[in-house]
């Protein structure tokens, strides 16, 4: 017997073939991974998506946080997550920044002072400065402009090296009072803190020499919103520990029509 399928001319056998191979790559599509879905915003699945937990505020610092191509495709991105809640923040991805055009134009705004929040013998350690020294550290008549390096200790030891263009910039740091709370990544050591985590510390330390409330503690909502993911993520372990089949992300074994 001949069957008439869009205008193609086939035998019974043949369409009966036709729905066997239809029906066995149905099959092999649900038997795929299913991923999650992913937060536009934070990168984050719906379980540990943290932007209801994001108050933005003006610390009245312009941070340029420079993240490394390996710290963007990461889930857990604190110089993301900083961005997020920093007004007028910017986050760059890069390696080396020498001939980057957005960077090469904040550095040379006239109306901004540029430093560089980095450790290292010949950085400034604001630490125990007291409100007249950091008034007096930077220019008055300038809007401080602080460039974040966001990576690994290993990354970012590389990109300030290969960026020649950051390797003039007047550098700050600070001396961690505790360690850091990002638990679900291991720190080099005790007094390495994350990207967000150091951006809080230096507005802590500079915020009120540049107009910034400190007193209105606007600026722990980037703890809190770190805290929360940190939370979230323990979590999310403990459960994995407590029921790991339940949390495998396994293909499951294709069926096949005879």
């Amino acid at each position: 017997m001949w069957f008439f399928n869009d205008s193609t001319l086939v035998t019974k056998g043949a369409l009966t073939n036709i729905q066997k191979y239809l029906l066995n790559r149905q099959l092999r599509l649900e038997a795929q991974p299913k991923y999650r879905i992913l937060c536009s915003a934070c990168a984050q699945p719906g379980f540990s998506c943290f932007c209801a937990q994001i108050k933005t505020f003006d610390p009245r610092i312009k941070f340029v946080i420079l993240i490394h191509p390996i710290e963007a495709k990461r889930r857990i991105a604190t110089g993301r997550m900083s961005h997020l809640c920093l007004q007028n923040s910017v986050l760059i991805k890069g390696k080396d920044y020498t001939s980057d055009s957005q960077v090469n134009a904040l550095l040379a705004d006239p109306k901004s002072h540029s430093v560089m929040l980095y450790p290292g013998k010949s950085s400034i350690n604001i630490s125990d400065f007291d409100e007249n020294q950091k008034k007096n550290l930077f220019p008055t008549n300038k809007n401080l402009q602080v460039f974040v390096i966001d990576g690994t200790w290993a990354t970012a030891r590389k990109m300030v090296r290969q960026s020649l263009n950051l390797q003039n910039l007047p550098r700050i740091s600070f001396i961690p009072k505790s360690p850091s709370n990002f638990r679900v990544r291991k720190q080099p050591n005790e007094k390495c803190f994350s990207t967000i985590e150091a951006i809080h510390q230096t507005i802590e330390l500079l915020g009120l020499s540049q107009g910034f409330d400190t007193p209105s503690r606007k600026h722990d909502n980037l703890l809190q919103t770190f805290n929360y993911l940190v939370e979230n993520q323990l979590k999310f372990i403990r459960q994995v520990n407590l029921n790991p089949r339940e949390t495998t992300y396994r293909r499951s074994g294709q069926m096949k029509i005879a």
